[in-house]
């Protein structure tokens, strides 16, 4: 049973040239794909919110997933607190992720570009103009959605909470 698990984590973990083809599969059999991506880096349950109401969107949800290099560079030196992999597993254990993808750039737009999900999701403290590969998901005829967080919840704040006991 256990390889089973391992096997079904791993077929979700994807580079990006073979996300590439199944998601075209996938839009190929009509679904619709939800894109949204994070660094989400100590699961909480405003994660767990914003990416169930992210997959009720549409049919199958991927994750753009930062990569260590990158959270070092946008969340600073003493982050990330799980490694990449780590992170990407446990993404992937979520029946409502469909796929995950780790993503060096600081940015997704490139994966965005590439895969050209049918809906964007962010959170709602973006603004849609300004998030990043809305102008691309619209121009190709997609959706750019926002969600609202769970007020209270971040990994910044459990952190902060864990560093003061």
């Amino acid at each position: 049973m256990r390889n089973d698990i391992e096997q079904n984590l791993k077929r979700k973990i994807s580079e990006l040239a073979a996300l590439k083809k199944t998601v075209a599969a996938w839009q190929s059999e009509g679904k619709k794909i939800v894109f949204t991506n994070g660094v989400f880096d100590l699961l909480h349950i405003g994660h767990i919110t914003y990416m169930a109401k992210a997959a009720e969107l549409g049919d199958k949800l991927v994750i753009g997933l930062n990569s260590d290099s990158s959270v070092k560079r946008i969340k600073g030196e003493t982050r990330p607190i799980n490694n990449q992999d780590s992170r990407a597993a446990l993404l992937a254990a979520l029946f409502f992720v469909d796929a995950v993808v780790v993503f060096e750039e600081d940015d997704p737009l490139n994966l965005i570009t590439a895969l050209l999900p049918d809906i964007l999701v962010k959170g709602a403290d973006y603004a849609i103009e300004n998030i990043v590969g809305a102008k691309e998901v619209l121009a190709n005829g997609g959706e750019v959605k926002t969600i609202n967080f769970v007020v209270g919840h971040s990994s910044t704040s459990i952190i902060n909470k864990i560093k003061e006991r």
